[in-house]
């Protein structure tokens, strides 16, 4: 498990094997939705301090971004396997749909070129 290089089908599979080692069984896709909310709520707070307007609560100041975005990982993964989604094959997919409908949609936006 301490491989940098790790592929999203081998983190589909660690997790997987980790929830049949550790976890008992995978929470519901309605439980896994609701904690995939939560997680990305407690990402977007620790954003909130660090890049917005917010200041740190004193809770907040040794929060690691990292690990929040590796919760939010972790979950949606977990969301994946259980409904049968091939992360790396929708990743494909999901790229190839916006080189081609964004091919020059945003080199056009006016508004990035601030």
């Amino acid at each position: 498990m301490g491989n940098e290089n790790i592929t999203l089908k081998e983190a589909q599979e660690q997790v997987d094997q980790w929830i049949k080692s550790f976890g008992v069984r995978y929470f519901s896709e309605l439980t896994n939705m609701v904690l995939l909310t939560e997680e990305v709520g407690e990402m977007a707070r620790i954003i909130a301090r660090k890049y917005g307007e917010q200041s740190f609560k004193e809770s907040d100041k040794n929060i690691d971004l990292g690990d929040e975005m590796a919760d939010v990982l972790w979950v949606l993964i977990c969301l994946a396997n259980q409904t049968g989604i091939d992360l790396t094959a929708a990743f494909i997919r999901n790229m190839e749909k916006k080189s081609i409908r964004d091919a020059v949609r945003h080199l056009k936006n006016d508004k990035l070129k601030k």
